[in-house]
């Protein structure tokens, strides 16, 4: 696996240390409460992946590098395990919530535990094994997946109580007026490369870097706004069945979908729920939680497609990874801004995850690594669209071009939004 992972960060306990702590910082506004229930089964309480990240530098990285090493409990072991058949049995994903034991203050102690054996490892340095150095890195970067999660399984949790709950005040006000008028930006037919070049870290499914050959095309130079979905609420765009594909007609019949995940009708307009409470839907915003449904079917109302994972990762190429991201404290998409002088796209990277038509699948030559890791990624590559760019609950610093998320399409709770792409 060492092959990889080339370049490690310039010191990976300092890495390793920011990342832990950021994750409790995420958990420390809320109660052991908060912490413990679960709201739907695709979603997982926070006092769950606390433990599960901890889990996974015990089972992956602590088990095999310490001589002797002793668990800080035993019955972790399948509590915390996700989805790792190659490790062992785990504990039903749908009742998560139903752990109220450990408690929190016991599953923070866990951390503690797992800490000090981590750093401990790290203090060896250039002697540490490679292998040992790079199966630490994709737990950092592991846990960041998580933090993200923390959050949008939080504000599922937080939507549901009728009190409208605040995990975090933001600032009243609009922070840009105005959205420039959609344009497209031109890509040339052509023979380019996609994929991981090997600079840095990435992970498996983002590799072999490969060539693909691209028709002409032209991506939106924005995200698609509230306003504009608001549009195609008021043209019948729910009541349409042309705009949909079949699943998707029959899941908005099936889960009575009107608008939005989070949106509530409000006098002659709407309010959505936010990390910071309820707001009222400010139409400047790229549109957010919304299904690959509910994305392709915009597109088609518009008379457009959305983009190919490939084509979207050709215009992002060379742009500089920058955003609305979680070190923000925004928590929410920031309306659309900039992108007058036609230059460029805008807010590619950050606020939403755009959905694109691409099935998740492997690229050409992609081999899983032996072992449980290989479970990480390969073995969920079927029936999940990928998405692009990260979004305002993402680490800044887990992003790149070759980035590929991957949900099933009628997933909502994350935040997913749209941006339209067209034949040249």
């Amino acid at each position: 696996m060492s092959d990889s992972y080339a370049a490690h960060p310039p010191d990976l306990a300092t890495s390793y240390a920011a990342v832990r702590a950021a994750s409790e910082r995420l958990a420390a506004p809320l109660s052991a409460e908060d912490c413990a229930v679960q709201s739907m089964e695709d979603a997982s309480p926070t006092k769950w992946h606390l433990a599960h990240t901890s889990w996974y530098f015990e089972t992956f990285v602590l088990e095999g590098a310490v001589a002797g090493y002793r668990h800080f409990d035993p019955d972790f072991r399948v509590l915390f395990n996700s989805y790792y058949n190659g490790v062992g049995a785990q504990y039903a994903r749908p009742q998560r919530g139903l752990l109220t034991r450990p408690d929190l203050e016991r599953v923070l102690a866990y951390r503690r535990h797992v800490d000090r054996h981590v750093a401990t490892l790290l203090d060896k340095g250039g002697d540490l094994d490679a292998r040992v150095r790079d199966v630490i890195e994709i737990g950092i970067h592991h846990e960041q997946q998580h933090q993200e999660l923390i959050l949008t399984d939080l504000k599922h949790l937080l939507s549901m109580n009728p009190t409208h709950p605040v995990y975090q005040q933001r600032p009243d006000g609009r922070d840009a007026a105005g959205v420039h008028a959609l344009h497209w930006i031109s890509h040339p037919e052509g023979l380019r490369e996609i994929g991981h070049d090997g600079n840095g870290f990435s992970f498996d499914n983002e590799r072999p870097l490969h060539p693909v050959f691209l028709a002409g095309f032209e991506l939106a130079s924005r995200p698609v706004t509230n306003g504009e979905y608001e549009a195609f609420m008021a043209a019948g765009g729910y009541d349409e069945p042309g705009h949909w594909l079949a699943d998707g007609w029959a899941t908005v019949q099936r889960k009575g979908w009107r608008a939005p995940l989070y949106w509530e009708a409000h006098g002659d307009g709407f309010r959505v729920q936010t990390l910071a409470g309820l707001r009222d839907v400010d139409p400047d915003e790229p549109v957010c939680h919304v299904s690959y449904y509910e994305a392709d079917a915009y597109a088609r109302y518009a008379g457009v497609r959305l983009a190919t994972e490939a084509e979207w990762e050709v215009a992002a190429h060379g742009l500089a990874v920058d955003g609305n991201f979680v070190e923000s404290g925004r928590l929410h998409p920031a309306p659309v801004r900039g992108g007058e002088d036609g230059n460029g796209p805008v807010q590619l990277y950050g606020d939403v995850w755009e959905w694109t038509q691409s099935p998740y699948v492997p690229y050409p030559g992609f081999r899983a690594p032996h072992g449980a890791l290989g479970e990480y990624n390969g073995k969920f590559m079927s029936n999940q669209l990928v998405l692009r760019g990260g979004s305002c609950a993402t680490p800044g610093s887990h992003v790149r071009a070759s980035y590929r998320n991957f949900f099933y399409p009628d997933a909502r709770w994350q935040f997913s939004g749209i941006r339209l792409a067209r034949d040249a």
